[in-house]
């Protein structure tokens, strides 16, 4: 084959470290398109950025060049530096170690995309924990409790 095709979608979803309150609609307004320029500089196309004060979720297709775990170092590690700079309060803002990303199919992408857009109608009743346990067991990953947290 002359060429490299792909469609590659995910949800990626990660928090602040220790689910602390950081993101707030203010930040949110000005992180999200930053977040959305990283991924396109990446060549990664964005369906849907949204979440909480305490997690993020991002809906997108994963460019050809680039693994998954260099993405999300970027992501994290380019918005950890940007945050700080906005205002002395963020100063000890920090993204927890790890993640979680699940391949999605094109015939759920509509409502995972809604989903994410809606995440304050849907945390009234679900913790990010419980939110994010429900991800891994729908998408049959092992894990250690122990370990999920930090």
């Amino acid at each position: 084959m002359s060429q490299s095709l792909s469609n590659v979608l995910t949800h990626i979803v990660f928090s602040t470290k220790k689910r602390q309150s950081w993101l707030h609609k203010e930040i949110c307004k000005e992180l999200y398109p930053y977040i959305n320029t990283i991924l396109k500089n990446n060549a990664c196309h964005v369906y849907q950025i949204g979440g909480m004060t305490d997690h993020i979720h991002i809906v997108c297709a994963l460019g050809k060049t680039i693994s998954i775990s260099k993405l999300i170092e970027e992501i994290k590690k380019s918005t950890s530096k940007w945050i700080k700079t906005k205002d002395k309060k963020f100063a000890d803002f920090y993204w927890q170690n790890g993640y979680g990303i699940f391949s999605i199919s094109t015939t759920h992408l509509q409502a995972l995309k809604f989903y994410v857009a809606n995440q304050e109608k849907h945390h009234k009743t679900k913790s990010f924990q419980d939110e994010f346990i429900r991800l891994l067991q729908k998408n049959d990953i092992a894990y250690n409790a122990q370990y999920l947290w930090d």
